[in-house]
């Protein structure tokens, strides 16, 4: 038996930060599915190829099946995932203005295989304009294997953020980050601290934006408070307790938080995070709604995002929030015409 003091360094919990996962031994699993399918959405959709044959655009990721997962064992991370892919693409000839559709699929993208080496297939639909056809082949195909590796390289670096523990750092060691300019964002500034003392810090970085509405302030207020909109913009089921102190959850899971102060059409206050982020790591989310009748401006401010994150959050917002409730106001507006 060993002495005190001197057992296996592995189990020695009071040597973490905190006393989790003890030097990253324990095997530990995350579900990346559907992180993974946001991301591929994100990445694939909208994609531009242009040349001389014309000019064609990816459309809607039609089809996603399967699974990934991420794996730490030893302070090592596992990547396990495999989907079949079905995109559709639209393109126009540029000598005569011919428009034309297809897809493209990707039947195997795994772990298994190097992106270069993945089948990606393009298919037209009946009819001339095979020069798009061949466009897709070689330039679309070129800039869909590109997308995959932004989803790859994300998966195993902004997915993966706080799977890997920091062990106790050495007596007199110390974090700090500087405060820089990251374009219209300011990177939040860490405190030098010892490790052992405050446990692991992360550099985060604020993010402001500014979006208007077609909607007075009172209806695009009850849209981030009232269930059943949110479920309409989302498109998926969410708790939504509008109080101060009331939980949120949307996007099945993928966004959870609280609500902690609400001013009626003028300010909601969110402890706000993303299930990719660091454990028990949360953002303060501010919305100030702004009467410019008809229209309402909705100004954000989200406070301490994590660096890695920062565009993944700002696509959260832009894409996830701020369209879906423009189509959600713009559905509104038409069934009332």
């Amino acid at each position: 038996m060993a002495k005190w003091g001197q057992g296996d360094p592995r189990w020695i919990v009071e040597e973490r930060a905190d006393g989790t996962n003890v030097n990253n031994w324990h095997w530990t699993e995350r579900d990346a599915t559907s992180w993974s399918k946001r991301k591929l959405k994100e990445v694939l959709e909208g994609l531009v190829v242009e040349g001389e044959a014309g000019r064609c655009e990816i459309g809607d990721l039609k089809h996603v099946e399967g699974e990934a997962s991420c794996n730490s064992r030893k302070g090592k991370l596992i990547f396990f995932y495999e989907w079949n892919l079905r995109l559709s693409w639209k393109g126009t000839v540029k000598e005569s203005g011919e428009k034309h559709k297809g897809s493209v699929e990707i039947p195997n993208l795994s772990e298994e295989n190097e992106v270069d080496d993945t089948e990606i297939n393009v298919s037209k639909k009946k009819g001339e304009g095979d020069v798009l056809k061949d466009l897709m082949r070689t330039e679309g195909t070129t800039k869909v294997r590109e997308a995959l590796r932004d989803y790859l390289k994300a998966l195993k670096t902004e997915f993966t953020l706080g799977m890997i523990l920091p062990t106790k750092a050495p007596a007199g060691q110390e974090l700090a980050t500087e405060r820089k300019p990251s374009g219209s964002t300011m990177q939040d500034s860490v405190t030098a601290q010892s490790l052992d003392m405050v446990g692991v810090k992360i550099p985060t970085v604020r993010i402001h934006m500014r979006e208007v509405f077609n909607s007075p302030t009172d209806e695009l207020y009850s849209i981030f408070t009232k269930k059943e909109l949110v479920q309409k913009f989302s498109k998926c089921p969410a708790v939504i307790e509008a109080e101060k102190g009331g939980k949120l959850q949307m996007f099945e899971g993928f966004v959870s938080g609280e609500y902690t102060e609400l001013v009626p059409s003028q300010r909601i206050v969110l402890k706000w995070r993303c299930k990719s982020w660091p454990d028990e790591h949360y953002a303060t989310v501010a919305l100030n709604f702004q009467d410019l009748a008809p229209q309402s401006e909705l100004e954000l401010e989200c406070k301490g995002v994590p660096v890695s994150h920062e565009e993944s959050t700002r696509q959260c917002w832009k894409k996830q929030y701020f369209e879906e409730i423009h189509i959600l106001l713009q559905q509104s507006k038409d069934s009332m015409e």
